[in-house]
């Protein structure tokens, strides 16, 4: 029984409780295997063009109605800024080009916010979570509609 406690007690003493101690490993793990898919991904993008490879997926949305989705060119406009090409990117999804860097500084302001105080919590408004949606779903409508207008939207 000594034993035992003296166990407990080392690994108190080094500062970790010993509840946190796999909740903390765990969580390097998944953060390290989230960015290697991430990089692995990223990786596969660059390196095969959706254009002329078929492994990639298909959108269900537009094969089942044969309407453009909001997220339809994603994939070739990804490989297309991969390669700095922003204006291909741009035509094959602009609300993919216009948001990402709005997504890439609210992401950066997250891990900053989560570095600072790990226990914080992120809470959004209601307005911003309407707007999530609204925005796609807005451009989902515009992108299909045959005006010579929104013409310029489909891929």
């Amino acid at each position: 029984m000594n034993v035992l406690n003296s166990n407990i007690e080392q690994v108190t003493t080094r500062g970790i409780p010993p509840g946190n101690l796999l909740t903390r490993t765990t969580h390097r793990n998944l953060v390290a295997l989230a960015t290697l898919v991430t990089i692995s991904i990223v990786g596969v993008l660059y390196l095969f063009n959706p254009a002329q490879h078929n492994f990639y997926p298909i959108c269900v949305f537009h094969e089942l109605t044969g309407l453009l989705c909001p997220g339809c060119g994603s994939l070739r406009a990804i490989h297309q800024l991969l390669h700095g090409h922003f204006a291909a990117a741009f035509g094959f999804n602009p609300l993919l080009v216009l948001a990402l860097p709005f997504l890439l500084w609210t992401g950066m302001c997250l891990l900053a916010k989560k570095a600072k105080n790990p226990s914080a919590s992120i809470v959004l408004r209601p307005f911003w979570i309407w707007l999530w949606f609204a925005v796609p779903v807005a451009f989902g409508v515009l992108r299909n509609l045959p005006i010579p207008p929104f013409a310029w939207l489909a891929p």
